[in-house]
């Protein structure tokens, strides 16, 4: 947006020096939430969730240093959202993977602090002739980012078409670790996930995820926490969900990376995705007029 344009969402919805709206990278609008327990911005690109930093600590949320930031591409790194399809379509390789929401232009819906000095940020993003292209639905998306002592993150599907409408969906958490080799996730200990590495084979996971190659895989029947825990930082991370029962892990490794233009040969050891998912088996049909919500609470514990 135009320096005008941000002019006028500080009027309307900035909150003094807690939430502005700035130019940010590539001259994408951003808004930036300082307050009392935390910092991130967020990006009206993509509804994209930049970064999350409480007060003495280390960024939660890892961000590549080649991610592109354009308005017709996604950004590599912070929490994209993935939605009305998660990974590529399910009927046409040719659409885009993982839909449209992380690509398009939102608009603020509102702001407001709240008790506690935390922060709370709406957007939105409607139907339009060039999403009906691509998806032949009406719908209403409003994502709600709330900063304080810890991170929610809530996206909200509603139907406003007149027939069923069936997406899968993810906030496709990135995050930020001292070294994957000192990293183990936690919470998804017995539960069956498909090896999108090992096209799709069926396993089930025995205690904690260490990582040390490629990992691609769809998590089942999950609604619990999960934990990253961080031995370099001395902590971890936790990842809570509501209206999601898959939870993807990945890392690219080495070889993958390197395929990858907005990720940096050597980035792969410094992050790890855990996301909040409506993968595979887990996807919603929304009756016209419903609506689904997917979220995400990240905090950070002391260890």
């Amino acid at each position: 947006m135009a320096g005008h344009d941000i002019h006028r969402l500080n009027e309307r919805f900035g909150r003094g020096s807690i939430l502005r709206f700035e130019s940010g990278p590539g001259a994408l609008t951003v808004a930036r939430i300082a307050t009392p327990d935390a910092d991130a911005s967020v990006a009206l690109h993509g509804g994209h969730v930049l970064s999350f930093q409480p007060r003495g600590e280390k960024p939660v949320l890892w961000l590549s240093e080649h991610s592109y930031y354009q308005s017709d591409k996604p950004i590599r790194g912070g929490i994209p959202i993935c939605w009305p399809w998660f990974g590529p379509h399910p009927a046409d390789a040719a659409k885009p993977a993982h839909g449209f929401a992380r690509t398009s232009a939102w608009t603020v819906l509102g702001s407001e602090l709240t008790t506690g000095d935390t922060a709370t940020l709406r957007l939105s993003l409607k139907d339009s002739d060039v999403t009906r292209a691509i998806w032949p639905h009406r719908f209403e998306l409003e994502l709600i980012v709330t900063v304080g002592p810890v991170l929610d993150v809530e996206l909200g599907a509603r139907n406003a078409g007149p027939t069923p409408s069936t997406c899968t969906a993810a906030l496709h958490s990135y995050f930020a670790v001292s070294g994957i080799a000192d990293v183990t996730v936690a919470g998804l200990d017995g539960r069956e996930y498909l090896d999108k590495v090992h096209n799709y084979a069926r396993r089930r996971q025995s205690g904690a995820i260490a990582i040390d190659a490629e990992t691609d895989r769809i998590y089942l029947d999950t609604v619990d926490d999960c934990l990253i825990a961080d031995a370099g930082w001395r902590r971890a991370i936790r990842v809570a969900k509501r209206g999601s029962r898959t939870t993807v892990v990945w890392n690219p490794w080495a070889a993958r990376a390197v395929q990858l233009a907005d990720f940096g040969d050597e980035e792969y050891r410094r992050m790890v995705c855990v996301e909040t998912a409506n993968a595979a088996n887990d996807e919603t049909t929304v009756a016209p007029g419903g609506e689904h919500r997917l979220a995400a609470r990240i905090s950070v514990e002391r260890s």
